[in-house]
């Protein structure tokens, strides 16, 4: 299974359309009036802006039950580099790169505040992706390889 689109409520479609075709490159393919499609033009991700008759709520907010972020992806740290002086260009507010234990991530806001992240894979992450496509992984698999990369993530609970 993979991930087919994702579909944003916005609240000014024209602002929002500006900020995903002239920030991050997204290309409109199709205008039905109270939303627009947008494809990626390098990896075909498709995107929609929605605006709502009679939608209710303020700006976005990772607090409420739903969405959190939407991470997209990047090659390398140096992609983010590059990622973080275009937002300067751009006047895009952004939190600096952060290094993770999986990777490294670029955090930004759309028009209406959605939260967005740029990331891209450390070697840690990379040997596990490449572990998990060599075939079945098991449950105390990922337990010796946590433990052999010093990683402290929370045990699944017994039940």
């Amino acid at each position: 299974m993979g991930v087919d689109h994702v579909s944003f409520t916005v609240t000014d479609l024209d602002a929002s359309q500006h900020f995903y075709s002239g920030v991050l490159d997204f290309l409109m393919v199709l205008d039905v009036g109270y939303g627009r499609i947008f494809m990626h033009p390098e990896t075909g991700f498709t995107l929609s802006l929605m605006k709502h008759d009679g939608a209710h709520g303020g700006r976005f907010t990772e607090l409420a039950t739903g969405l959190d972020h939407l991470g997209l992806t990047a090659g390398s740290r140096e992609d983010l580099e590059e990622w973080e002086h275009r937002f300067d260009e751009l006047g895009v507010t952004y939190t600096p790169i952060r290094d993770m234990e999986f990777g490294y991530h670029l955090n930004f806001r759309d028009p209406d505040n959605i939260a967005l992240e740029l990331s891209a894979p450390n070697q840690l992450l990379l040997a596990a992706k490449q572990a998990l496509a060599d075939g079945r992984v098991s449950e105390s698999d990922i337990s010796a390889f946590v433990e052999d990369n010093n990683l402290d993530l929370p045990k699944p609970e017994d039940g």
